[in-house]
């Protein structure tokens, strides 16, 4: 690592930390970061590899140097948006205002249950800290100074969530550094995201890299730049220019599939065509295309032909919104258990390897250092989250188990992306409402609920930005480049701490300038309200029921009072037997046609949105393999490369031109996304 990768890189961070909420809510545009593929980040790749670099000649920057910048800039990427601070920040102070009008939550002291310094000191002046954060301090076209906002109501519960959230992600770039060499070299995992990254980047001695020169990919590009460029300008200049379509509409074919349409799956028959996911599932195996396309399809087919006998697997059982206890969430769950057992049972013999060197005993297969000491910051960390848990309040096994369950979500997830390279997931289970649905509120007990749901809405509620993931891909690609993961870990950990002292101040004072109204009611009423109104119902359910919870025992104590789900644990068992089950098929069989993963995101939105794709892209290689064979499939690489590439800049192009935009004329450009997030 060269001292200006580095300082790029640090800069890059701060850079999307400091800009992303302004974007995303202020300017509207697509999202900064989004997923797992930020348009913003690797667009920005593409033009400094197409552009920049040719300029500076013998100042380009090498392949390792962009290397390492991607690296810290995707590290500091996970803090601005869904991975921390989007939810983070409303979350300590709305409950606050939201408690004004709810008379449940006043009438069960549900926000006094809450330990004080978790949320925002209102003792002072509470117009001012919650009003202020709600309506904006700024009046007319004036912005106010750093000095009006209230900075000491936010001392207290930031520092506990912001050291709990960097222990948590400390943990986590160790433990990818522990599995990296176990899925690169072991598996050798197709990691289609990063295979993009390298390709992009110039190889030693040259300024660009070949992959630019190539006609297919820059005609390509060229053309699906130019469609996302014309309608960009359509939602300018509608009388002047024509959409080219890429959503359709098949719903009057919904007669014929009643099932489908009754599971709630209409919306898989209004697809829209994401370019960047054919471009991307050309380059991985066949079988996970298949899965991902069909895999929605199936699920609503099922939740349709269920409802017609009363059992409806998309409705919650018990609770509200995202918290609640439902079959949904819970068959993504078993899902998730199977993955982790099935991949932690591939990699028995090197993880066992890893654990006894980190121990410090001895070890007759090679292990590298990065990974044992990624593991060793690992198993610490994971303990100082589990001590941090247990002083606001939360019982200890509970603490273990709900930090298993966010290590293992994170870990799925960066499993899909680099077999899959999945750019848009997210986990749709939580700790807290998986203990509530396998014990019930009584073991488990109201207060200890209310608490593990505070974390997890701080912490898990929207990983569709997660640091895990994107030290997956970094990894990978510095490792192509022979960079060393020690380093370029310990360089991505400050690159974390940087981005929070950037994010931090610029989001409250954007928020206290401009008022929470900013178009985001989902993470300013929503989130907060989750954790609340699950709590009042707990409460009135057990006091309907006239059961009372002794909780200054332990949890173990009380594990006589579980009363579990019946439906949830029933879906819950059946989906890891069909991930254990398609593992070892997959396993056994080489003709098996669906892959695994298909059981971890087949119930979720992002795949009811991209699913159409991906059946496309199946279609599309299977063709190309089964007629042209491995030469023709070799040739068309640049071609789907191109895809990739041409979605990106125009999904960036748009997000350039509003920023320009709106700094000129001061207005709010208009909306248009390409990319899903």
């Amino acid at each position: 690592m060269t001292r200006r990768s580095v300082i790029l890189g640090l800069l890059g961070a701060a850079f999307v930390c400091g800009f992303c909420f302004f974007n995303d809510w202020i300017l509207r545009q697509t999202y900064l970061v989004g997923n797992n593929m930020p348009a913003a980040i690797y667009g920005i790749l593409l033009l400094t590899v197409l552009v920049v670099n040719p300029l500076l000649r013998r100042w380009a920057l090498s392949g390792r140097e962009l290397a390492v910048i991607m690296a810290l800039t995707l590290a500091g990427a996970s803090i601005p948006g869904g991975g921390l601070l989007r939810t983070l920040i409303p979350s300590l102070v709305m409950p606050h205002h939201l408690e004004k009008t709810q008379p449940g939550w006043r009438e069960n002291h549900v926000v006094e249950a809450v330990p004080p310094h978790l949320l925002v000191d209102t003792s002072r002046d509470e117009d001012h800290v919650v009003g202020g954060f709600v309506q904006g301090l700024g009046v007319g076209g004036q912005h106010i100074a750093l000095s009006q906002v209230p900075w000491r109501a936010w001392i207290r519960p930031l520092g506990f969530w912001l050291p709990l959230s960097l222990t948590l992600w400390v943990g986590l770039i160790g433990l990818a550094l522990a599995m990296h060499r176990q899925w690169a070299e072991h598996e050798h995992l197709p990691y289609p995201i990063a295979r993009f990254t390298d390709s992009l980047l110039p190889e030693p001695g040259e300024t660009t890299c070949p992959l630019l020169r190539d006609r297919q990919f820059l005609v390509t590009a060229g053309i699906v730049f130019c469609i996302h460029l014309n309608n960009f300008g359509c939602t300018w200049w509608p009388d002047y220019l024509i959409r080219v379509p890429t959503d359709f509409d098949f719903r009057a074919l919904g007669k014929l599939v009643p099932w489908l349409m009754r599971g709630d799956g209409g919306m898989l028959l209004r697809p829209h065509l994401y370019l960047i996911i054919i471009g991307i599932a050309y380059f991985i195996p066949s079988d996970v295309s298949l899965s991902f396309g069909i895999g929605p399809f199936l699920w609503h087919l099922l939740s349709g032909f269920l409802i017609g006998y009363g059992i409806d697997l998309m409705s919650p059982v018990e609770g509200w919104s995202y918290f609640s206890v439902k079959p949904q969430s819970f068959a993504l769950f078993g899902a998730a258990v199977g993955v982790m057992a099935s991949l932690l049972y591939t990699g028995r013999n090197y993880y066992g390897a890893v654990l006894r060197r980190a121990c410090g005993m001895a070890s007759g297969e090679r292990v590298g250092d990065d990974a044992i000491w990624g593991l060793r910051v690992f198993l610490v960390t994971m303990l100082l989250v589990v001590v941090q848990l247990c002083l606001i309040g939360v019982d200890w096994t509970l603490a273990v188990v709900a930090t298993g369950i966010m290590v293992m979500g994170f870990v799925v997830l960066g499993r899909i992306i680099a077999e899959t390279g999945l750019i848009y997931l997210k986990c749709y289970f939580w700790p807290c409402a998986t203990l509530w649905g396998l014990f019930g509120a009584m073991a488990v007990g109201p207060q200890q609920l209310l608490l593990l749901m505070l974390v997890s809405t701080v912490l898990f509620i929207d990983p569709r930005e997660a640091l895990y993931p994107f030290m997956v891909n970094s990894l990978r690609v510095l490792d192509l480049r022979q960079v060393r993961l020690g380093r370029a870990a310990v360089a991505c950990a400050v690159a974390v701490f940087l981005g929070l002292a950037v994010a931090v101040p610029v989001t409250l004072y954007i928020k206290y300038d401009m008022g929470s109204a900013t178009g985001d009611s989902w993470s300013t009423v929503s989130v907060p309200r989750t954790a609340f109104e699950n709590q009042v119902l707990i409460r009135r359910k057990l006091e309907a029921q006239g059961a009372s919870v002794d909780e200054s025992g332990s949890f173990l104590g009380r594990l006589g009072g579980t009363a579990s789900s019946p439906v949830c644990v029933i879906v819950m068992l059946g989906a890891l037997t069909l991930v254990l089950g398609f593992t070892a098929a997959r396993l056994r069989f080489a003709w098996w046609p669906l892959h695994p993963l298909m059981f971890v995101t087949w119930c979720s939105t992002p795949l009811r949105w991209m699913g159409p794709s991906y059946l496309l892209a199946w279609l599309i290689k299977s063709a190309v393999v089964r007629y042209g064979g491995t030469r023709v499939y070799n040739r068309l690489k640049p071609v789907f490369l191109g895809l990739i590439a041409g979605e990106v800049l125009g999904a960036l192009f748009p997000a350039l031109f509003g920023a320009v935009y709106y700094f000129i004329s001061g207005n709010q450009p208009r909306l248009f996304n390409v990319i899903p997030g």
